[in-house]
């Protein structure tokens, strides 16, 4: 079994890799970040992508978003510390096979790989009911304007990152800080990455 594990904290990595190493038949490719992740994808076909949801360049759920688009075979399973019901409801959106939390055993990582690579979709039950909370209000657009700005950059900095033009960057912050009941971008962003939605 192919497995692609994208994960940026070294230690986290390389235990999740020692871990899965010792299963017979499982191969384990790393990523140590989302950019480099979909570098492997692009290159090698994965039965398993194993992702952290927060990492420098592309984010997991990119990469699911990614994955899905590209109507590839490969099960996608979050790793994350974080259970916000917004990632879990977009991971749910994408095509995720399963949601775990990085405290659970790793036992369960496991039996997880198994049971999503039988077709069914494991995703812990607390988590699953908190993704029945609240909805999302962002659109696509939206969410990458507002992830730019939070990195401190200018309106004109994320045009040309997004090809867009200026007004319609501004145009989706606006939309974003109305959605979110926010004083400005900068609050907006908080918002958003506390509610797991950017």
């Amino acid at each position: 079994m192919n497995i692609l594990l994208a994960e940026d904290q070294a230690m986290v990595r390389g235990a999740l890799a020692a871990l899965l190493g010792m299963e017979p038949g499982f191969h384990i490719t790393e990523a140590e970040n989302g950019d480099q992740a979909l570098q492997h994808l692009r290159q090698q076909t994965f039965d398993v992508l194993l992702s952290d949801i927060e990492m420098p360049g592309r984010s997991g759920l990119e990469l699911a978003q990614w994955l899905q688009q590209q109507h590839t075979k490969t099960k996608i399973i979050i790793i994350t510390t974080f259970g916000r019901a917004g990632y879990i409801r977009r991971a749910i959106d994408m095509g995720v096979s399963g949601f775990l939390l990085k405290d659970a055993p790793s036992a369960e990582l496991i039996q997880a790989i198994y049971r999503v690579m039988e077709g069914k979709r494991v995703i812990d039950g607390e988590l699953a009911m908190m993704a029945l909370g609240e909805v999302d209000p962002l659109n696509d657009k939206e969410r990458r304007a507002l992830r730019l700005a939070a990195e401190g950059k200018s309106t004109a900095e994320i045009a040309t990152t997004l090809c867009l033009s200026e007004g319609t960057v501004r145009n989706y912050l606006s939309e974003a800080i109305a959605k979110l009941n926010a004083a400005n971008r900068v609050d907006a962003a908080r918002i958003a990455r506390q509610k797991g939605w950017l």
